[in-house]
């Protein structure tokens, strides 16, 4: 597998440290990955991700 360009999140960085990381796959999935556990990667389609974000956010 290639090596993936990770971004850390805008919302990271609390007072723990704790960071989420994002990267674009050559195949086009997003992976994600926290801070605390690196070698566990979620693999996510754009729109599923988008879809959960849209959800979270209109929750408020």
């Amino acid at each position: 597998m290639p090596e993936l360009t990770w971004q850390k999140s805008t919302f990271s960085g609390g007072p723990q440290g704790e960071c989420l990381y994002v990267a674009t796959a050559p195949d086009g999935t997003i992976r994600l990955r926290e801070s605390d556990t690196p070698d566990v990667i979620l693999t996510t389609a754009p729109a599923s991700l988008a879809a959960l974000i849209k959800y979270v956010t209109d929750a408020d």
